[in-house]
C-alpha cells in the first residue's frame, strides 16, 4: 500500500505516523505545578540528540479541549527543571492513566498510587520504581507546524539507573542491561511493546 500525506487530514497522519514509526521509547515527564505538587505526562514523541551538550528532546501538542498549552509545557517553562522517566511493563497501566486531560494545575500523582523519592542532581523528586530517570533542565523551546508543537529541549543534567540493571564491560564500562530496564515501547492506539527476544548484531570494524 502506498499512502500520500498531501492533502490529508493531520489527524489521520498522526494516526499513521504512530503505527508505523515503532517502536518509540516513551518519556514520563514530571515538572511542579504552580501550587508545588506535581504533574506526571507520557510523551512519545522523543528522543536524544546530542552528547555534547547531553539532550534530550521531546514534542508537546496543546490540550484538545480548549487549544491551550498543557500543563508540561508551561510547567516547564516557568521552573526551568523537569525529570524525564522510562516506565517498564509492571508501570503501563499508571503510565497510560497520567495521559488523562486534566484542569491546568491538577495532579495527576492523586489518580495513581506512586511513590516519588529524593533524586540526586535535581531540585525535583523521581518516581522511586522506575529503573531509569533522566534529570534535565530547560535548554530551549522551539515552536513548529501548523498547530504548533511546541520541542521541549533539556540538558540532561544527572541520571539514575537502577542497580539491577548496571553492570561494568572487561574495559571497566558502564553497561545498563536492556532487559532488566524492561522499557515500555509506543506503538499505534493503545498498543504498547515490551523487550522479546535481543539481537546482538557487531558493527562493522
Amino acid at each position: 500500500m502506498q499512502i500520500d500525506f498531501d492533502g490529508m487530514d493531520p489527524k489521520e497522519v498522526y494516526h499513521i505516523l504512530t503505527q508505523t514509526i515503532i517502536p518509540r521509547p516513551v518519556a514520563w515527564v514530571l515538572s511542579e505545578n504552580p501550587d508545588g505538587d506535581y504533574n506526571l505526562a507520557p510523551f512519545s514523541f522523543f528522543t536524544p540528540i546530542t552528547s555534547n551538550p547531553p539532550l534530550l528532546m521531546f514534542s508537546v501538542g496543546k490540550k484538545p479541549t480548549d487549544g491551550s498549552f498543557k500543563d508540561t509545557r508551561v510547567n516547564i517553562e516557568n521552573n526551568r527543571h523537569f525529570v524525564v522517566h522510562i516506565a517498564h511493563r509492571e508501570l503501563a497501566e499508571a503510565m497510560t492513566e497520567t495521559s488523562r486531560t486534566l484542569p491546568h494545575g491538577e495532579s495527576e500523582m492523586k489518580n495513581v498510587d506512586l511513590e516519588l523519592t529524593e533524586f540526586d542532581g535535581s531540585p525535583l523528586p523521581r518516581l522511586k520504581d522506575c529503573r531509569v530517570a533522566l534529570a534535565c533542565e530547560l535548554y530551549e523551546i522551539k515552536e513548529i507546524g501548523a498547530a504548533p508543537q511546541s520541542l521541549i529541549f533539556g540538558k540532561i543534567n544527572a541520571i539514575h539507573v537502577a542497580d539491577e540493571a548496571v553492570a561494568r564491560d572487561d574495559k571497566e564500562r558502564l553497561r545498563f542491561d536492556g532487559s532488566a530496564i524492561d522499557p515500555l515501547g509506543r506503538l499505534g492506539g493503545s498498543e504498547y511493546v515490551t523487550f522479546g527476544e535481543i539481537l546482538k548484531v557487531p558493527r562493522p570494524a
